[in-house]
């Protein structure tokens, strides 16, 4: 048989269950928009304290249209603009942007804005804070600086609560970072009550409803993947987390990527149903990154499980409104 005429080797079949909702969520979008529209009005540069979302493709494709990121405010020049985080900052730093009157745009997603505003009213009516989330979050950073020092207690595990020391059991409030595991924050929650059966809680969830619903998802294919990946970053709380959910769901294989050319294949030997879903701060170039990868290895089938609609959209700040 000639070379021309030999049959090639089929490739395996892979079905894939695709998450819906993944990736962006309206507070990612918006605090994405917030650099473009302001080196758009401003010019570049526009320098940006911290990473704007915890992304790298995201910082890249924005540092390659003149945003600056950078780790602290004294970094940046007095006569530029400059970005806050979507994960929020502790109020002194608006106060020194203020004091330097520099332009400065707060692109803190309006859901982490709410968790603030409870832990202002709740030390306000005299109240302990108990946060619970990650120590050294940015996210929890800037919750906790918006009050004085030493009057928010956070706390990270269940096991934490027992051990609590507080002046007034009877008057304590809890808030919660909003990219947390579901699951796990009602367990710390049930725990806290338990312990402090006056304590105050939200009106409605701290966790935002992009990260229910992605963790909603996951929790649906979880059961009949035989591997799922997550796109996202390491540093993303939020697609840590999908991971977590996934393992916790009946997906040991569950892992975290940030990019198709960081899969390792031979995982992915002889499986064939894999999830594949994205954090909150993955673009969805990812994900199709990903998808023409695997359809250079596997003969792939999509099916998308929906298991929620999202149509949130959050207004840009004032200051980038069109003159």
């Amino acid at each position: 048989m000639s070379e021309n005429n030999a049959v090639s080797t089929p490739l395996p079949p892979l079905n894939v269950l695709l998450a819906a909702p993944r990736g962006f969520c309206a507070g990612v979008d918006r605090a994405i928009q917030i650099v473009e529209v302001a080196l758009k009005k401003f010019g570049a540069p526009v320098y940006v304290r911290h990473e704007i979302v915890h992304n790298r493709f995201v910082v890249e494709s924005l540092e390659a249209k003149g945003a600056v990121f950078v780790k602290e405010l004294d970094e940046v020049p007095d006569d530029r603009p400059v970005v806050f985080s979507a994960h929020g900052v502790p109020k002194a730093i608006p106060a020194e942007a203020q004091r330097r009157n520099m332009i400065y745009v707060d692109a803190t997603c309006p859901l982490v804005s709410k968790v603030h505003r409870e832990a202002e009213h709740h030390h306000e009516a005299g109240r302990t804070v108990l946060l619970i989330g990650h120590a050294g979050h940015p996210e929890v950073v800037g919750t906790i600086g918006q009050l004085p020092e030493g009057t928010v207690k956070l706390v990270e595990t269940v096991e934490d609560v027992a051990t609590l020391q507080v002046a007034d059991p009877d008057n304590l409030a809890f808030a919660t970072q909003t990219t947390l595991s579901v699951d796990d924050t009602g367990a710390i929650v049930d725990a806290l009550r338990e312990r402090f059966p006056a304590i105050s809680g939200p009106k409605r969830e701290d966790i935002c409803y992009a990260t229910t619903n992605r963790q909603g998802a996951v929790k649906a294919i979880a059961p009949k993947a035989d591997a799922l990946l997550v796109l996202g970053a390491p540093n993303s709380s939020n697609s840590v987390r999908l991971v977590e959910v996934a393992r916790a769901h009946g997906c040991t294989r569950a892992m975290l990527v940030q990019r198709a050319a960081q899969i390792d294949w031979s995982r992915l030997e002889k499986i064939r149903i894999l999830g594949i879903t994205a954090g909150a701060s993955a673009p969805e170039v990812l994900v199709d990154e990903v998808l023409a990868a695997l359809r250079e290895r596997f003969t792939v089938t999509v099916e998308e499980v929906v298991t929620a609609t999202e149509n949130v959209v959050f207004k840009l700040p004032r200051v980038l409104a069109a003159e």
